[in-house]
């Protein structure tokens, strides 16, 4: 049973009524961010029930220290985490000397949420009767500017229903916090100064072992039924917080509001002595503004970002919410403006997996961010694991790798591995893979060879040494084989020959050769500059042929599949529709030994490889992996009904290809896995826009053209989307009887429609169903 208290909504994700059970849920699913920083749905207010405080700065990490039962040779020495940042959100609120608390109040009445995707705002309000029967009615509205993006902005009205009061709003800011994944409790945070001048003030702070300094300010204006009060607050100064107290006197039915500025100035983008001043700067910049025009930017900017990236939907409320959430969450969580950064499985909306960057990037983002935003976006996603290449060379190193063989990290944040458990740490070596798989797609779909010779080529060799290494002959089979790993299915660990690690290891192998050979006869300073730099040889280049040559790669007659791993046949093959479902999630429900020794495959795992290689495999190959695997497979992971949709909708399985893309929309929203309290699945809302513009819409390139096989669920009436193609800006509508191509940019563009060329200009081109 999924939960189902967010109500349907076109461009917002509405709740209504007040629930204890359920604050942390929807803390996560009314984040806010703009790829600068972001923000849990916390209330500004007092709030003594059960929450998970949460504010986050983009690159902002701390080390903290690995905790293992026992150490392994090779162990990352720290996990990265995102840290929980200063909060500057906060303000006390008390009525005739009650303090405000929705979890004491006598009743909380009219509660509503909203996040309003089309114009980038969260609200919520209410009506509360507190412990000494004054009723007020509250309505909080804040958004994080995507035009000054070291600022927030908070409006808090207030109003008393029933009585004259006496209210006191204390906004402040607190620097004593906490991470709730820390491994030791340390303390993450130096408090360097605290300053204040009328209005404003400001927490120094700097993170220990990393040294990022980070100044949080805030500024506050007060006004009385929309008229400016200039009165003297009462300021109190701790040791770790400082808030100001203002106190009016306000009759029934008046709206007492206060609007709060503040956010992060941070040591990445300023000079550490200066950054004081760069934050009061900023919070003055806002503070001129004001609220309403800052607001205004804040709509203006939004509808930039939808132009290019909306789906709409047709028909179906729930899909239509669904596919707007997962892009609207993409958004808040990057934005292209800096390679330095990247996109954290969680984004800015929890802490579980330590914010840091995994594979996901790589094989379901850029994707998304290629096609929505233009071909520098995603080369910024590319750059950030070119500039760590020597630190992926590094780990290898650690795990007995020579030669300037590479492996990059399952998870990171300056390039270092800190993922601690072994299975993954060690084993789940598939992530490499996608490293070059992510040039090769952008590449593709770009035609931007030129990002090869520059700096993708020595990332690929890395890679390609990492694997020849990783291979050994085995003299039994004739073949080399890759053993030990974790494949994409993380409920099979240490296992032998996982197909899809195979595969890559080959394929990876392969591209990289014909890289090699067209850098040299096209790009030839470069090819001597990365030849020497890496000191390649005839010698090795033969050795990493004969590796991919003989890649051994377990085959089922009886079922004509490509084994998952070697010992797959070997399980209890049941399928799930055997499975009492009062079993699931297993994860949550079975002992990890039990997992393991299952048949149960946690997400895509063979079936990974045949998406992102499908045009290696017939579509009765294709079918018959997708019916062997795919009724084994438990979609615990959010990556897995995506991949899915995409297959099942190529084999013209539209029923199923879309209870899987309504899955991976609403994974959060419905929270399939019971999880969404510890935040959203960001990078695989990626998957979500994958699952409509490459699985129903069917888009692919060939030979270097566009290329759609559009289908429409029954459910839908249309579906539309636009694609940023080297230059060119197309929109596709698919409804039941037609599809339209309308190029928006460019003069021409001369695409495929199943299989067929079509020449679509600056007027409408129509191919019906």
């Amino acid at each position: 049973m999924h939960q189902d208290y967010i109500k349907a909504a076109k461009w917002s994700i509405l709740e209504e009524g007040f629930d204890n059970d359920r604050i942390k849920s929807s803390e996560s699913l009314f984040s806010i961010g703009n790829g600068a920083m972001g923000q849990r749905a916390n209330f500004e207010e007092d709030y003594s029930g059960d929450t998970f405080q949460g504010s986050y700065i983009a690159g902002i990490y701390y080390p903290d220290k690995t905790r293992v039962g026992w150490w392994k040779n090779g162990y990352p020495e720290y996990f990265a985490k995102v840290l929980n940042a200063p909060n500057w959100i906060g303000i006390k609120v008390s009525v005739n000397g009650e303090n405000l608390d929705l979890n004491t109040c006598k009743s909380v009445t009219e509660f509503k949420r909203e996040l309003n995707m089309k114009e980038g705002w969260y609200q919520r309000s209410f009506t509360a009767t507190l412990p000494n029967n004054i009723t007020i009615k509250v309505q909080s509205t804040r958004f994080l500017s995507l035009d000054l993006d070291e600022i927030g902005a908070i409006r808090y009205n207030i109003t008393p229903i029933n009585a004259e009061a006496e209210i006191s709003l204390s906004p402040y800011i607190d620097a004593d916090i906490t991470n709730e994944d820390s491994n030791w409790d340390d303390q993450f945070w130096e408090i360097l100064t605290i300053e204040n001048d009328a209005n404003g003030a400001l927490i120094s702070t700097r993170t220990l072992k990393t040294d990022f300094h980070v100044a949080t300010g805030m500024i506050n204006r007060l006004s009385l039924n929309n008229e400016e009060l200039n009165i003297s607050a009462k300021q109190s100064t701790s040791a770790n917080k400082i808030s100001f107290t203002y106190t009016v006197s306000v009759s029934k039915e008046n709206t007492l509001t206060l609007d709060k500025f503040g956010g992060y100035t941070v040591s990445t983008n300023h000079k550490k002595n200066k950054l004081n001043k760069a934050s009061k700067a900023a919070l003055q910049k806002a503070f001129t503004i004001g609220f309403e025009k800052l607001l205004k930017q804040q709509k203006k900017d939004w509808k930039a970002i939808w132009d290019m990236a909306d789906i709409e939907i047709e028909g179906d409320l729930k899909a239509q919410q669904g596919i707007r959430f997962n892009i609207f969450q993409l958004n808040q969580t990057y934005l292209g403006k800096d390679a330095r950064l990247n996109i954290g499985p969680k984004g800015f909306t929890g802490e579980k997996y330590g914010g840091s960057t995994y594979w996901d990037t790589e094989a379901y983002c850029l994707p998304f961010y290629m096609s929505t935003k233009n071909q520098e976006v995603a080369k910024s996603l590319l750059t950030y694991r070119y500039q760590h290449l020597d630190k992926a060379i590094e780990n290898a190193e650690k795990l007995g790798f020579s030669n300037g063989a590479a492996l990059y990290p399952m998870v990171t944040m300056n390039g270092e591995e800190c993922h601690n458990e072994w299975e993954i740490t060690f084993e789940e070596i598939h992530r490499n893979g996608a490293m070059t798989y992510a040039i090769y797609n952008y590449v593709k779909y770009t035609g931007d060879f030129s990002y090869i010779p520059e700096k993708g080529l020595e990332v690929m060799i890395a890679i390609a040494r990492f694997w020849q290494q990783r291979a050994n002959f085995s003299s039994e089979r004739g073949k080399y084989v890759i053993l030990g790993v974790t494949g994409p299915n993380e409920y099979e660990n240490n296992v032998n020959n996982n197909h899809y690690t195979n595969y890559l290891a080959k394929w990876c192998i392969e591209y990289c050769l014909q890289a090699i050979d067209k850098v040299k006869l096209e790009y030839a300073s470069d090819y001597n500059r990365i030849w020497k730099a890496t000191n390649l040889s005839d010698i090795e280049l033969t050795k990493w042929e004969d590796v991919a040559k003989n890649m051994y790669f377990p085959y089922c007659e009886k079922y004509q599949v490509y084994l998952q791993q070697d010992g797959f046949l070997d399980k209890d093959l049941i399928t799930l529709n055997n499975l009492d479902t009062a079993e699931r999630p297993i994860n949550q429900k079975w002992s990890w030994d039990r997992i393991l020794r299952s048949p149960y495959i946690k997400q895509a795992d063979t079936l990974q490889g045949m998406y992102m290689f499908d045009d290696e495999y017939s579509r009765e190959e294709l079918k018959r992996h997708f019916d062997f695997y795919e009724p084994f497979t438990v979609h615990e992971s959010s990556l897995s009904p995506c991949v899915h949709s995409i297959i099942a909708a190529r084999l013209g399985n539209m029923d199923q290809a879309y209870e899987f893309y309504l899955r991976t929309s609403r994974l959060d929203l419905d929270d399939y896995n019971k999880e969404v309290e510890e935040g959203c699945h960001i990078t695989s809302m990626a998957g979500t826009w994958m699952s409509i513009v490459e699985g129903f819409g069917g888009m692919k390139v060939i030979d270097n053209k566009l290329s759609f096989v559009p289908q429409i669920p029954k459910q839908w009436k249309s579906y539309s989307f636009k694609i940023n193609f080297r230059g060119n800006v197309l929109q596709i509508n698919v409804s039941k009887k037609e599809t339209t191509f309308n190029l928006i940019k460019g003069d021409s563009l001369t695409i495929l429609v199943n299989g067929n060329v079509l020449k679509v200009t600056d007027h409408k081109e129509i191919v019906s169903f």
